[in-house]
């Protein structure tokens, strides 16, 4: 099961790495650095351009570790939900895997869900407990 890609292993790992307080601290002591040396070259374009080159090329490759973490996250998640779901007594398994399903079909039971939710508010209101199952 620990069978990873050396992209997935790099980016886990580059993404630890750089959310971590000492880069940030780092990333900071560049800008200044970079700020401090204004003066000496004169605030000239090629000064300018070595910072924005330098941020592009960063912003360009965190933006892939970043949606990569997300994604690897967001189905780790899902993962533990459908095993809820799966281990949950009277829960539907129809809802397994349900960030598959198409747009239409999560309109439709999202709308189910909504009108449950609404007979239950309106119970609510009654002073008739919402807790329990439909079928229960």
């Amino acid at each position: 099961m620990n069978s990873t890609t050396w992209y997935a292993r790099f980016a886990k790992n580059a993404a630890r790495f750089c959310g971590r307080p000492r880069v940030f601290v780092l990333a900071v002591g560049i800008i200044a650095a970079w700020l401090v040396t204004g003066p000496i070259f004169r605030y000239s374009d090629t000064w300018q351009l070595v910072i924005n080159t330098g941020t592009t090329i960063v912003t360009f490759l965190m933006v892939f570790l970043i949606q990569n973490t997300q994604n690897r996250d967001t189905e780790a998640i899902q993962l533990k939900l459908d095993e809820l779901i799966r281990a949950t007594r009277g829960a539907h398994n129809a809802l397994l895997d349900l960030e598959e399903l198409e747009d239409d079909m999560l309109d439709a039971f999202k709308a189910k869900y909504q009108a449950l939710a609404s007979v239950a508010r309106a119970e609510l209101d009654r002073g008739i407990e919402d807790t329990g199952t439909p079928e229960a």
